[in-house]
């Protein structure tokens, strides 16, 4: 069976801190719990949590459903933005674990990344040269989710194809994009390379279409 790779980066700077993180730990057991109960889901989708504050770390590499344990995923007291290193992270995680097609036999589907901060990248130049070279990966899709009153779709457009955007950081704003961001994977099943693109779910009333 061919995998279906799915990427999340999350922010877990400072002011991620308190209600905000607690609603997407919440999120992802719902979302990881829904794609369980989607048979083709479970037998293909493999799912990587990468986190991003002064750090940027692999809290889970790339694992089938039925194998995942889901993390709690905390945040430091204060501290930056690096979304750069996370891309940079993500890049190096993509060339070591998603399988390419061969004369022998096809690799993963093309894989999905998903991006939700609640600020503009601190290190911007590195931002700015990672955006380039993950789009050259060739995923399905790559949506970015931009939270709270100090996120800005701008910050997000030179790496996503599409940007939406969540006006609350509470825990039924966060309910309602991991609800959409587990129907957009379940609807995915492009072939890597392939130019088809990927027509992603209408959002919930919470969630902003805004790129």
């Amino acid at each position: 069976m061919r995998r279906l790779p799915v990427y999340l980066l999350l922010d877990t700077s400072g002011s991620m801190r308190g209600e905000p993180i607690e609603a997407v730990n919440t999120g992802i057991r719902v979302m990881v719990s829904a794609l369980r109960q989607d048979p083709h889901a479970l037998e293909t989708v493999h799912l990587s949590l990468i986190t991003f504050d002064t750090d940027a770390k692999v809290v889970v590499p790339l694992t089938p459903l039925d194998e995942l344990q889901v993390p709690e995923i905390t945040t430091p007291q204060s501290g930056p933005t690096h979304l750069g290193l996370a891309l940079e992270t993500l890049g190096n995680r993509i060339r070591q674990e998603i399988r390419r097609s061969t004369n022998e036999e096809k690799g993963d589907w093309a894989p999905f990344l998903f991006v939700m901060t609640d600020g503009k990248p601190s290190d911007i130049q590195m931002f700015e040269q990672q955006c380039p070279l993950i789009r050259e990966i060739g995923f399905a899709s790559i949506i970015g989710c931009v939270a709270g009153p100090k996120a800005r779709k701008e910050d997000l457009t030179p790496l996503c194809d599409h940007v939406v955007a969540l006006d609350t950081m509470d825990g039924a704003g966060f309910s309602s994009l991991f609800k959409w961001v587990t129907s957009a994977i379940s609807s995915g099943n492009r072939t890597m390379g392939a130019a088809t693109s990927v027509t992603l779910p209408p959002p919930p009333p919470e969630v902003h279409v805004v790129f």
